[in-house]
């Protein structure tokens, strides 16, 4: 590493104006996470903190910074949705951010139409041309190395459902540049999204 490397302990603070943890690991994609409590109160949020994580069966998660409605509902029902934020959406997405009461349906705060899942009672949103119907497998609590409790909690689900527009779907492959799937960044308010030219080939070496 050079000489010039800013170096820092994150226990000590970064000394920076804004903290670069979360601009490092970037982009990455958005959980756009719906859910519906016990009582049948919808709940619409996007978590940065997202990803998938194992192929058979499919398992995705999300990670909550305080347990929130989304986690609190999907411990309670075992079911939340996933849904694509694609470029077209990302004002729609960033609405659903709001801090809110938790009986405020953002559905409606962000304009989206509810659209009816097929497995699980829990809606998503008709206008995301991706979505995924998932039971929660997993609610952890996260904690640091030496065993202190965070104030986050992780949700893992398996993906029971898919439901993919025929517009992405290219020669039977899904396209993903041509979604346009929109990512956080770091900062306060830095997105990216992916389009055909950021797209590369790269074939796992061979064999013999």
């Amino acid at each position: 590493m050079p000489n010039n490397a800013h170096f820092y302990q994150p226990k000590d603070g970064h000394q920076l104006p804004h903290d670069p943890f979360n601009a490092i690991i970037a982009p990455r994609p958005i959980g756009w996470i719906s859910t519906k409590s016990a009582t049948g109160q919808v709940n619409l949020a996007p978590y940065s903190f997202f990803n998938a994580f194992n192929y058979h069966p499919p398992i995705i998660g999300f990670s909550s910074i305080g347990y929130k409605d989304s986690v609190k509902n999907a411990a309670e029902t075992g079911q939340f949705c996933w849904n694509l934020v694609t470029r077209s959406l990302a004002d729609s997405m960033n609405q659903t951010s709001a801090a809110v009461d938790a009986d405020v349906d953002e559905f409606e705060l962000a304009n989206l139409v509810k659209g009816r899942s097929k497995i699980i009672d829990v809606p998503h949103v008709a206008q995301s041309p991706v979505v995924m119907e998932c039971k929660t497998s997993q609610v952890i609590q996260l904690q640091s190395a030496s065993g202190d409790k965070c104030q986050t909690w992780m949700v893992l689900g398996e993906v029971v459902g898919v439901h993919i527009d025929k517009s992405a779907i290219n020669q039977g492959i899904y396209d993903t540049a041509a979604m346009e799937p929109v990512m956080r960044g770091g900062g306060p308010a830095d997105y990216f999204s992916v389009g055909e030219l950021q797209k590369f080939e790269l074939f796992r070496p061979r064999q013999d």
